[in-house]
């Protein structure tokens, strides 16, 4: 009998040891970081710990979104299905109100038995999925006495009464519910306080993400540990220290600030994101001191969260298991900083669509690590990735492809496109649905009159505003060398497109001169393309 129980317990002991075996995933997510960072050539911008995890893993150079905006690019990655798959084009769509049964990568993991367990923002907004995808929830540690107070996001007394009194002032003018329900009532755009980094949110939820590593690492269960930054998105708010890393007076500006030459109309919008704050001009062009102070403001913020990564990977290696995890890190989008005229993220542009992607993959990468794959890749590929990485069985929804050769041979041969698309830009920046009719009577209103002459007066009588505004959607496919967009009615997919652009990015890599019109053998066939890739 007590051969049996130790022969029992060695069993145990060894299944406690295989499981612990099994490779944990730190699944690392920012909010509007562009490839402007030092590991992918930026001489400006400041992010040593980014840096030093790409030389630690693969850094893909032509990593893109499937939508540039926050939500559905997030319910596409977390699903490993494309936004029209899963009906996720707008920031207030459910994908589990409209697939219920579809798996997340996080719920794929609980399944096959790792703790799961996220803080910050991973998914958008209200849906976290928490049910079906955590298995936990993360420790919320209190705060430090030394921490200030914040309002509305704000730590400053005169930046929190800003937001207050421009609040007041725009509810008195329009009415309460058009302003809480069309989040037009903002603070200063940008605030630099001399504060501890946990006074601001990305700082705090580091604190909690380590905090509950800590509990992870003492179980005998693989873990899958989400942390989401919520910098670079705007405001740019970010602790002093961050802003003195840069001379406001060396920062260069965007090169190329046109819009596109024979662009589609509909394919920009006018910067509303960021006209909504209180101190920012509502219809008048940025200055050259302004545009100074909002990408000081960006890059202050990408160095904060890059404090904030650094603080993650350290506090994994003090726990011994950084050997034993797969880091991802990943952006839901870029971010125009005036390039194109434009300042923000809702586009079928490179800027926008184009993303930081790095992946640490511990004994598949080692003979490589430090070098750069150029493959056409998109974040639609982490889903299989880390199944194969974490040897799980892939779910047959899948839509990406498994970048794993790739991790062991960045040069490898690779898919020739990537895809991306968003809705009438011009028309659907604001959370990539159409502007509501309030929305037409607040401050906004001559730019978009303005948006909507510049579309008529280019569509002619394809002009519609419904149609313009409910049913095209632009579609983008980036190949080797040329960025095409096909503008759509989605309710007549066999129709001719409304509108085709197609960028030469051997020649025009800035994407300033649409040559369809001046190609249109090579247009045509690149469309035939991708309406094979369906």
């Amino acid at each position: 009998m007590k051969n049996v129980l130790c022969l029992v317990g060695l069993c145990f002991t060894l299944f406690g040891n295989a499981q612990k075996q099994q490779k944990n995933v730190l699944f690392l997510a920012v909010d509007d970081l562009k490839t402007e960072l030092g590991c992918y050539g930026s001489q400006i911008v400041q992010s040593p710990n980014i840096d030093r995890l790409a030389a630690d893993g693969i850094l893909f150079t032509r990593a893109y979104c499937q939508q540039a905006i926050c939500g559905p690019s997030r319910a596409s990655i977390m699903t490993g299905a494309r936004p029209e798959t899963i009906n996720v084009t707008d920031l207030f769509q459910d994908f589990r109100a409209n697939v219920p049964s579809i798996k997340t990568i996080p719920q794929h993991f609980k399944d096959n038995g790792y703790e799961t367990v996220f803080t910050g923002k991973v998914f958008h907004g209200k849906y976290v999925d928490r049910e079906m995808s955590w298995s936990r929830l993360a420790v919320k540690p209190k705060r430090r006495a030394d921490v200030p107070e914040t309002k509305g996001g704000y730590a400053l007394k005169e930046s929190q009464d800003l937001y207050l009194e421009n609040k007041k002032a725009l509810e008195k003018r329009y009415g309460e519910k058009v302003i809480r329900e069309n989040w037009l009532a903002k603070g200063p755009v940008t605030e630099c306080a001399d504060v501890p980094d946990d006074t601001y949110e990305d700082g705090y939820n580091t604190t909690a993400a380590i905090a509950t590593l800590k509990e992870l690492v003492v179980n005998d269960r693989p873990w899958f540990l989400g942390l989401g930054f919520k910098k670079p998105h705007l405001d740019w708010i970010a602790p002093k220290k961050y802003w003195d890393l840069y001379d406001r007076n060396e920062i260069p500006l965007a090169t190329h600030t046109k819009r596109p030459v024979n662009g589609a109309s509909m394919g920009l919008s006018e910067s509303m994101e960021v006209r909504v704050a209180a101190d920012m001009p509502k219809t008048e062009d940025f200055s050259v001191d302004l545009q100074k102070k909002l990408r000081h403001g960006y890059y202050a913020c990408t160095s904060y969260i890059d404090a904030q990564i650094g603080r993650m990977i350290k506090a994994l290696k003090d726990s011994g298991e950084y050997e034993n995890t797969i880091i991802v890190l990943w952006s839901d989008h870029g971010f125009n900083l005036g390039e194109m005229g434009y300042w923000g993220k809702a586009t079928n542009y490179e800027v926008a669509t184009k993303v930081p992607f790095i992946i640490v993959a511990p004994g598949i990468s080692q003979k490589v690590k430090g070098e750069q794959s150029n493959a056409l890749v998109e974040l639609v590929d982490v889903f299989p990735t880390l199944c194969d990485l974490a040897d799980l069985e892939k779910p047959n929804h899948l839509e990406g492809t498994s970048l794993v050769p790739l991790l062991k041979k960045p040069t490898k041969k690779w898919k020739e496109d990537a895809f991306s698309i968003f809705p009438t830009p011009a028309l659907r920046e604001w959370a990539a649905r159409p502007f509501t009719p309030p929305f037409r009577t607040a401050f906004y209103a001559p730019l978009i009159v303005e948006i909507e002459e510049r579309i008529s007066n280019q569509m002619g009588d394809k002009w519609n505003r419904k149609t313009f505004e409910e049913f095209v959607m632009g579609y983008a496919m980036r190949t080797d060398r040329y960025r095409t967009v096909v503008w759509k009615d989605r309710r007549k997919p066999l129709e001719a497109p409304l509108f085709v652009e197609l960028y030469d990015h051997q020649e025009d890599p800035d994407e300033t001169k649409n040559i369809a019109d001046s190609n249109p053998e090579l247009a045509a066939k690149l469309i035939k393309r991708m309406e094979k890739s369906g």
